[in-house]
């Protein structure tokens, strides 16, 4: 297997003999601008925007410019776009015209389901006009909600080697907005309306305003990607410094006061205990907007029942395994929060808040957030308090966060942070704190150079209690190049943090280029070689951890994928350490390679196929590692998911097997009411568990809720729940 990756990773140099490579669009020497039209009578938001008087006073854009297939070619298909606003609302009307409706694809209809694998229209707004922040709204044939917040261009942790979904990785696709959809197919292609009430977002006041603003199509069968203002390969619609302009907006204060109540019935039964235990809750949550561009949010006995539960993982190494945030409370406005370098040094992680150690959930009192920005500085203060446990050893805390960030011209910034944790217990030193500095330096539209430094403050560590990064990146003309130094010291302690390993040294590099072969040669799309390296030292000069990867990606254009790397691994283990039971890792340095292989369907298709493999040498052993996931789905309602994850580690000290099943079904009788469900069974610890929603969803996540929750353990332990939970929103002054 080896060789043949070897020969594939070359097979790109033999080909290009074929010589040309597409070249980037030839992009204006400033952004595209159109106009918003501010309407006295308001277009209704029905899916029909040709008969509708409201859109005819207002012009349309029509230039789309692809980047996939034929990227600076313009779109195949045309499209009209209508920008218009009144005193309340902000609306966009668009036409995706297409020879072939009835070959429109359609892969989900639940809200913010993935809008890549599927004809969609997508746009971003950033309302402060930094080039750097946005909000995006998008939908798809069948009328989905689709809605997300960009911090930083959408720009997070190069190196993601750990699951990062709901990180702040600079795209948080689980901010809910209150917002509208229509859409309607008809015989000339598909039409979408959308309302976007102003309080709903975040902009400055005043007259003749500018917002920056792009919007995207996909052309699902023939897998193409336009844009307005053109986007060169390798970036998306989040790289607002290229985004075009918006002009004529006269925009006021909406006024914004939201009452979120909701109600809670739980009721479980634990197998070692007689009877059912029941609870039932009340609780609020209260936004106010003390202007349009500042927040405040309240929050009473904050519950997050509704919310999917972790993904179960394997752990074959001696590091920490990360999960991510997907409570909605602290997932909004989380870029605001968000310093280090996420999935590895976190200085504020969200889940240490209402989450123990063990994974068992503190009850959070309730706390406020202020969020937003004045002029060019964004500001954020949470602090949460949260209920002791006592036969868990758990005392009562309060969490609290303060956050600025000042933004400059050409994609430049300075900020500071302090993340604290205070007991409230009256135990001395029961406290924690992290302070930190960090800044990006925009070199032009190609590179950056970015970075942090941060100490921790903990009762009885008094050196080395420091953290720091610094990273420079370009990218531009199909390369993407990037090197990074991370360094933790022995004493940093961020308690309200997530640390991937502790005390290391870290150099690390990537080097990427995208190529478009001019003729398609059988079909192909896009060829990305890449080499990327990152080392973990200790402060001794021990090497702990070394990963040399060489890769490229081939892509097709009928959305076929396929990887092939090879990887060079050293493991440094300082003392022995039980990988599994009955099985130990000897201390001692460890040099192995290994094979992988990525194999992906087209993901739109009703049934698709993705997986990897990776055969090679592990700690003086061999490790087989196959992963995959089978997908199906029927219609536009239904979709599942069968995912296997096994592990068949073969060391000197012995065999064994870690795998993991995991299936997911879901469906959507409409856009807003849903039934998913998620079984899981990890053989490490032998746990099987089974989560089921129904939601009837209102606006921003809020509505009728049933959970019902299962778990079974190894030792005859088993626990359920039952869980119906009914959330309103109030719009007080509307």
């Amino acid at each position: 297997m080896k060789t043949i990756c070897q020969l594939l990773l070359i097979l790109p140099f033999i080909i290009n003999v074929t010589g040309a490579v597409y070249a980037l669009p030839d992009i204006p020497d400033g952004p595209p601008v159109a106009s918003a039209t501010q309407v006295q009578q308001p277009p209704l938001i029905d899916g029909e925007v040709l008969d509708d008087p409201a859109w005819t006073q207002v012009p349309a854009i029509q230039e789309m410019w692809q980047t996939q297939p034929n990227v600076g070619q313009p779109g195949s298909e045309k499209t009209e776009i209508r920008i218009a606003y009144d005193d309340a609302n902000f609306y966009v009307g668009v036409i995706c015209y297409d020879s072939a409706p009835e070959r429109l694809v359609v892969s989900d209809a639940r809200r913010d389901a993935d809008l890549t694998n599927t004809d969609a229209f997508m746009f971003i707004l950033d309302t402060y006009h930094d080039l750097q922040n946005g909000f995006v709204f998008g939908t798809n044939p069948i009328g989905i909600e689709y809605d997300a917040q960009v911090d930083n261009e959408g720009q997070g942790n190069f190196n993601a080697n750990r699951q990062q979904g709901g990180t702040i990785g600079g795209f948080n696709i689980n901010w809910d907005a209150s917002w509208d959809v229509s859409t309607k197919v008809t015989e000339y292609g598909w039409v979408a309306e959308f309302v976007i009430p102003f309080r709903t977002l975040r902009y400055k006041t005043g007259e003749n305003v500018t917002w920056g603003f792009n919007f995207r199509r996909n052309i699902r069968k023939t897998n193409e990607i336009d844009y307005w203002a053109p986007i060169p390969i390798g970036f998306t619609l989040n790289r607002l410094s290229l985004a075009g302009d918006l002009t004529n907006l006269d925009l006021k204060s909406p006024g914004n006061l939201k009452f979120i109540p909701y109600l809670l019935n739980q009721n479980s039964k634990v197998s070692n205990r007689e009877g059912i235990d029941s609870k039932f809750e009340v609780g609020a949550d209260l936004k106010y907007s003390i202007s349009p561009s500042v927040t405040l949010d309240l929050t009473y006995n904050t519950d997050f029942a509704q919310v999917e539960v972790d993904e179960e993982q394997v752990n074959l190494d001696r590091f920490n395994l990360f999960f991510p945030e997907k409570r909605p409370f602290f997932l909004e406005n989380a870029g605001l929060f968000g310093v280090g370098s996420p999935g590895e040094v976190d200085l504020f992680f969200s889940r240490r808040i209402g989450i123990g150690e063990s994974g068992q959930a503190v009850p959070i009192i309730g706390g406020t957030r202020l969020s937003g920005r004045i002029n060019k500085t964004s500001v954020g203060i949470l602090s949460m308090f949260t209920e002791g446990i006592a036969e868990s050893n758990i005392s009562q805390n309060n969490f609290s966060v303060a956050r600025v960030n000042h933004e400059f011209g050409g994609r430049s910034a300075l900020g500071a942070a302090f993340i604290g944790r205070f007991g409230m217990d009256h135990i001395e030193g029961d406290q924690n704190q992290t302070f930190a500095l960090d800044g990006k330096w925009g070199l032009g539209k190609k590179a950056r150079l970015s970075g942090y430094l941060a100490k921790s403050n903990t009762p009885g560590i008094e050196e080395k209690d420091h953290s720091l990064k610094l990273q420079a990146d370009y990218q531009w003309n199909n390369w993407e190049l990037t090197g990074a130094y991370t360094e933790v010291g022995e004493g940093f302690n961020p308690e309200v943090g997530f640390l991937l390993r502790e005390a290391f040294r870290k150099p690390e590099f990537r080097v990427l280029y995208h190529w478009r072969p001019q003729q398609k040669f059988a079909g192909l799309l896009e060829l990305r070689p890449h080499v990327s390296y990152r080392s973990y030292w200790d402060f001794n000069g021990f090497l702990e951890t070394s990963y040399l990867h060489i890769d490229n990606h081939w892509e097709w254009v009928s959305g076929l994928e396929i990887h092939t790397g090879i990887n060079y691994t050293v493991e440094g283990v300082k003392q022995d350490f039980q990988i599994s039971s009955g099985v130990t890792v000897p201390e001692g340095t460890y040099r192995h390679s290994e094979a992988q292989i990525v194999f992906r369907t087209n993901l739109s298709k009703p049934v698709y196929l993705s997986t990897r493999h990776v055969l090679g040498g592990f700690f003086g052993g061999e490790r087989y590692a196959n992963s995959g996931t089978l997908g199906v789905r029927i219609g536009d309602k239904f979709n599942s998911e069968l995912t296997l994850v096994l592990n068949d580690i073969r060391l000197p000290d012995g065999t064994f097997h870690s795998n993991v099943y995991r299936g997911r079904v879901s469906y959507s009788f409409t856009p807003r009411i849903f039934a998913q469900s998620l079984i899981q069974f990890n053989s490490s610890s032998n746990i099987w568990s089974a989560n089921i929603r129904f939601g009837w969803l209102q606006q921003a996540n809020t509505g009728l809720f049933l959970v019902f929750n299962h778990v079974n353990r190894a030792d005859f332990f088993n626990q359920s729940g039952l869980t119906i939970k009914y959330s309103r929103m109030f719009d007080i002054i509307h």
